[in-house]
């Protein structure tokens, strides 16, 4: 029969859609056509395919090939499309005979010589193929390359069969050899974060770390050149509770549409660190082909702006909605893609153009207005959404002659973990989460610390926003006390977090 249907998974932001592939061998001139919205790496699977079939010492029929590759109006891109179309070309010309096809998907380049080359999403595509068969009832199997296995072995509900030829997939559909399925398993290591130990002093610094992480908030360093801001970033996720392995899962399936999973990093939060030179599609996702920014790469971990001011405004004001919302949605002229960015937000910057002002040795000499227009950078509703702002002073001798006896990130991470228990039970999420409805039932404060948060609201001129936040950030200082109530010393520290930037 010259006619050969096979399965395989196209990418669409988080999701993979089912595609059909279909070959048809039709007599006349000889000819290659694909169709069904394929890209340039899908059109370029002709040259790969013909290579590498000849090379598997199979031959290329010398007839009119059609692929059809369904539904025609989902774009189709890069190379995992060229395994089911050489094996479609094989099974409709007759060389190699059909018995395991039924119940298998298929994906994977083609390198000339008949290997399997490793595809980016094996790990997307084989949840939503596991998400399929759990819906229909209808097992199946996921044929990829070697490489990718690991990977898309991951999602524990499916089937993986690794081979690492065109060959070992016609034995393996042919019936002669059996490809066998994946029985590696996922790396238990304890993940390895730098220790927060290792930071000389900045008690004050260390304990608004603590917060952000006990309750998921957003966090600002401001302080002059030196004083360990980026230092205390890096060692951020470390504090943070270890991922669940829901959480593991979102996180590496985001890396591998990228392309930059690692199964070394499975369970490990991501810490992202784009330049300031970062542009807004870099930052948020975009292209032709919407892949993920960092926001979505940071997901479940850490997104840390160094030199925050230095960015292009327009680039920070696109962080506005992701940090509420924890996904952003990349629309373009032909497509549009929904992508996860639920990440702690941890941003530094110097507080004048110069860095010194305020510090020890007065070299700072900018004027009022230099700072003003410096700070002006960030726009009020950008500052709005971050809940707590902290100084990083500079550290006197003595304090940097000390020999490391400040907590290690394990025994600060214990008290962020107890806490974030507590949250959990109490409402099923992270403070940072809460609604307003949610808010008024968890983080009512007692009539002292009503009457402190009053007195707050009018001498800082507070918004709904940053009300809302004070009493999350309070709920989170109370979990970390252990304490039923938030009380008026809680609402005290979360309101010294949103006193913003000091003059020096």
């Amino acid at each position: 029969m010259p006619l050969a249907v096979l399965k395989s998974r196209a990418l669409a932001g988080m999701d993979a859609p089912e595609v059909t592939v279909e070959v048809h061998l039709a007599p006349g001139l000889p000819g290659f056509t694909l169709v069904g919205l394929p890209d340039t790496e899908v059109k370029e699977a002709r040259d790969r395919v013909r290579a590498a079939i000849q090379n598997c010492r199979f031959e290329f029929p010398q007839r009119r090939i059609t692929v059809n590759l369904a539904p025609a109006d989902l774009p189709k891109e890069s190379g995992r499309f060229d395994l089911p179309i050489a094996l479609g070309i094989l099974i409709a010309s007759g060389q190699v005979k059909a018995k395991q096809l039924n119940h298998s998907e298929f994906a994977g380049e083609l390198a000339l010589g008949g290997e399997l080359r490793a595809i980016r999403g094996a790990l997307a595509m084989c949840a939503a193929m596991s998400r399929g068969a759990e819906a229909n009832s209808t097992p199946r199997s996921f044929v990829l390359p070697a490489e990718s296995a690991p990977e898309a072995a991951l999602v524990r509900s499916a089937t993986i069969l690794p081979a690492r030829t065109l060959l070992d997939v016609c034995a393996h559909v042919g019936g002669q050899q059996a490809l066998l399925p994946y029985a590696g398993e996922a790396p238990v290591a304890e993940p390895d974060y730098p220790d927060l130990a290792e930071v000389k002093g900045q008690a004050q610094t260390k304990r608004a770390l603590e917060v952000a992480a006990a309750g998921s908030h957003s966090l600002l360093l401001s302080g002059p050149p030196g004083t360990g801001k980026s230092m205390l970033a890096s060692r951020f996720p470390g504090i943070l509770p270890a991922m669940t392995e829901a959480e593991a899962l979102e996180s590496a399936a985001v890396q591998s549409l990228a392309g930059r999973f690692r199964i070394a990093d499975w369970g490990k939060r991501p810490f992202r660190a784009p330049h300031h030179s970062a542009s807004s599609a870099a930052l948020v996702g975009g292209g032709s082909v919407p892949r993920p920014g960092e926001i979505s790469l940071a997901h479940h971990g850490v997104l840390f702006l160094d030199e925050l001011v230095e960015f292009e405004r327009r680039v920070l004001e696109a962080l506005r909605e992701p940090l509420e919302s924890g996904h952003i949605c990349v629309s373009r002229a032909a497509r549009r893609a929904d992508f996860p960015a639920r990440f702690q937000l941890v941003a530094a910057m110097n507080p004048c153009p110069c860095g010194w002002l305020g510090h020890a040795n007065g070299k700072c000499r900018c004027t009022p207005d230099q700072v003003a227009k410096y700070r002006g950078k960030l726009s009020g509703p950008l500052l709005d959404r971050i809940d707590l702002m902290i100084e990083v002073p500079s550290l006197s001798e003595a304090e940097l002659q000390t020999h490391g006896d400040g907590e290690s990130s394990a025994t600060v991470r214990a008290r962020v973990c107890r806490a974030r228990e507590t949250q959990l039970t109490r409402q099923g999420k992270a403070n940072a989460l809460l609604s307003p409805a949610e808010i008024d039932a968890h983080c009512p404060p007692d009539e002292a610390g009503r009457l402190l948060l009053k007195q707050a609201m009018a001498r800082l001129s507070l918004s709904a926003r940053a009300y809302h936040r004070v009493l999350k950030v309070a709920r989170t200082v109370a979990d970390l006390a252990g304490s039923e109530s938030v009380r008026a010393p809680h609402i005290a520290e979360a309101v010294h977090y949103r006193r913003g930037l000091s003059d020096g």
